[in-house]
C-alpha cells in the first residue's frame, strides 16, 4: 500500500465510482448534442432521418445523464447533497432570472448581439461551479 494515498473507505469508493459514471455520462451527453448540433450541416447535409436520429440519441443519452445524477445524488452524504442541492437550487434561479430578460431584450433588438442558448448554458455552468466551490468551503 501506498504510504502517501490513505486508504479508501467504501463511501470514498461508492462516490469515486459515482462521480466517474456521471463524468462519462456527461461526455457522451456532450458529444451527443455535438454530434446533433453539427451533424447536420458537417455530415449528412441536412438529411431528416439522420438529424432525427441524433435527436433521438440526445435525448436518450440525456436520460441516462439524468439517472447518473440521481444516483450520484442518491449516493452523497447530507452535507455534500446539502452543497450539491444549494448549488443546483442557485444555478436555476440565475438562469431564470437572467435567461428570461436577455430573451426579451434579445426578441425586441435591444442589446447589440443575438444571443443563443449557449451562452445561458455557460452561465449556469459557471454559477453552479462556484457555487459547489464556496459551499464546500464554506462547510470545512
Amino acid at each position: 500500500m501506498n504510504p502517501r494515498k490513505p486508504a479508501e473507505n467504501g463511501y470514498q469508493s461508492r462516490i469515486w465510482r459515482n462521480t466517474i459514471r456521471l463524468a462519462c455520462w456527461g461526455g457522451a451527453w456532450v458529444a451527443a448534442t455535438l454530434l446533433m448540433g453539427f451533424g447536420p450541416k458537417f455530415l449528412w447535409n441536412k438529411a431528416l432521418v439522420f438529424t432525427l436520429l441524433a435527436a433521438g440519441l440526445d435525448v436518450a443519452v440525456g436520460v441516462g445523464l439524468i439517472l447518473a445524477h440521481k444516483k450520484y445524488i442518491a449516493e452523497l452524504d447530507e452535507l455534500q447533497r446539502t452543497v450539491f442541492l444549494n448549488a443546483l437550487g442557485i444555478t436555476v434561479g440565475v438562469a431564470l432570472i437572467a435567461g428570461i430578460p436577455i430573451s426579451v431584450l434579445n426578441q425586441y433588438d435591444v442589446i447589440p448581439f443575438k444571443s443563443d442558448i449557449s451562452l445561458l448554458v455557460i452561465l449556469m455552468s459557471l454559477t453552479y461551479v462556484v457555487c459547489v466551490a464556496y459551499g464546500n468551503w464554506r462547510y470545512r
